[in-house]
């Protein structure tokens, strides 16, 4: 089952990108008592995710935060030091990475794809939510191949 606006996130372990190296999290409590901007990729490095999603969530970082996201969140179904090396290549201070490696969060919110046609395995789809205190308040899924409702911009707009 997709999770739906006024769903709680799922409790499941992720790993967020720090200067000192990989942080095991619970998304449960990473979630409470904040506004976050979360975006979902199918992977980093991956063309639409690096020339236009990730980009587009730097450049509005500003305006989201103006519009009262505390944090804002970038998840792929990759590990801790890919999410590492693209946040450094292309994303910036603003963005906060959290791996889904085995694609556990993917899982529970419902929103996994089948990329083995591409050798990618199972991935997070395309999507952005806004989570307020750990419950979904926006949800933008793409269709496949589709980059519309997920943007920095179409969030903006929902703020």
């Amino acid at each position: 089952m997709t999770i739906a606006v006024g769903d709680k996130v799922p409790d499941v372990k992720l790993v967020k990108v720090t200067a000192n190296g990989p942080e095991a999290v619970q998304s449960g409590e990473y979630f409470a008592g904040k506004k976050v901007a979360l975006f979902s990729v199918p992977g980093a490095f991956t063309p639409t995710c690096s020339a236009k999603h990730l980009p587009g969530f730097v450049e509005k970082a500003a305006e989201l935060k103006a519009k009262g996201v505390d944090e804002i969140v970038a998840t792929a179904v990759n590990d801790a030091f890919v999410l590492g090396a693209w946040n450094k290549a292309a994303g910036s201070d603003d963005i906060t990475m959290l791996a889904d490696g085995n694609a556990d969060f993917a899982k529970a919110v419902g929103l996994t794809m089948d990329g083995s046609g591409f050798g990618m395995g199972t991935r997070g789809q395309r999507y952005s939510m806004i989570v307020n205190d750990g419950v979904v308040e926006a949800l933008n899924v793409e269709a496949p191949g589709d980059f519309k409702v997920s943007s920095a911009e179409h969030m903006l707009g929902q703020l």
